[in-house]
């Protein structure tokens, strides 16, 4: 019997070998059209389900990100300015000799600019889908546009409206942004000029579960890679709003906070191994969602 399986398969190979040298690349040529027909009519019907396939991410790429991003203890603690909760963020206790905060993506709520306006820094607040801050102070200074990439009726970039603001000099500033996926083209049309006079950056990503998007990775991590230039990721937290996404071993929330401090405000750094932090809050009723491991 054993040699009975072998000989039919010798002769098997033998026959697909004849088949291939008799019909030579024109079979191969009509193999290959059916894989593109095949591919083709594949993509037709995801797009009838709203479903786009794109080139996916490698793990090792999304870990390298993780990687660049793992947050910083540094001797400077983290204080919390604005409620605890959805609003509040964690900051660097280094506010001394910052001028101003701006904060694009008002909202509802107005809490952490209350607080940077009480420790007496200008409050520059912007959003075009309201009329104004949630409540009023004698240091707000409210622009009704949306910041993004481009100058028009309804939008303005970030070196615009610093630049009307507190005009082009050297004095240390802060960002607070949260606008809603707007923060990628935000960043990427920022000059590094203006990023480096902001001491602190705290912003909040969105669509972090698409990472797994390679397109998507290769936008948003130019994003990560301009703002560590010149900063350190000193905290995470996600927002517990909209879960995480879990794949090979990686976990990654959709919604994360994370603060920015400038380098040359860290000395002797190592890492954080302790999340959440005393200070964190949940964003929502949702269930706790805490900075998964492989971030740190």
């Amino acid at each position: 019997m054993d040699f009975y399986m072998i000989r039919r398969t010798r002769f098997s190979d033998v026959l697909v070998k004849n088949c291939v040298r008799r019909l030579g690349s024109k079979w191969l040529t009509n193999f290959l059209r059916m894989i593109q027909l095949f591919k083709q009519t594949l993509k037709r019907l995801l797009a009838a389900g709203n479903i786009m396939p794109v080139a996916m991410t490698p793990a090792s790429e999304i870990r390298g990100l993780m990687q660049k991003l793992r947050p910083l203890e540094t001797s400077i603690p983290l204080i919390r300015l604005g409620p605890n909760g959805d609003g509040g963020y964690l900051v660097p206790d280094d506010l001394a000799g910052i001028r101003a905060c701006f904060s694009p993506g008002v909202s509802d709520i107005s809490g952490f600019e209350s607080d940077c306006a009480d420790r007496g820094l200008q409050a520059f607040l912007a959003d075009r889908s309201v009329d104004g801050p949630a409540n009023a102070h004698s240091n707000f200074h409210f622009t009704k546009k949306f910041v993004g990439a481009v100058s028009n009726e309804d939008f303005m970039t970030l070196d615009e409206w610093v630049a009307v603001s507190v005009g082009q000099n050297s004095e240390d500033l802060m960002l607070q942004i949260d606008i809603e996926g707007f923060e990628y083209e935000t960043f990427l049309c920022a000059s590094p000029a203006l990023l480096e006079r902001f001491r602190i950056i705290v912003a909040e990503f969105h669509g972090l579960e698409q990472l797994w998007n390679k397109p998507y990775f290769d936008v948003v991590s130019r994003v990560f890679e301009k703002l560590l230039q010149g900063h350190g990721c000193v905290h995470i937290h996600p927002n517990n709003c909209c879960g995480s996404v879990s794949f090979v071993g990686l976990e990654i929330p959709s919604i994360m906070e994370m603060t920015f401090l400038r380098k040359d405000r860290i000395s002797g750094p190592t890492f954080q191994t302790k999340f959440p932090h005393p200070l964190d809050f949940d964003n929502t009723e949702n269930p706790k969602l805490v900075l998964p491991q492989c971030w740190y």
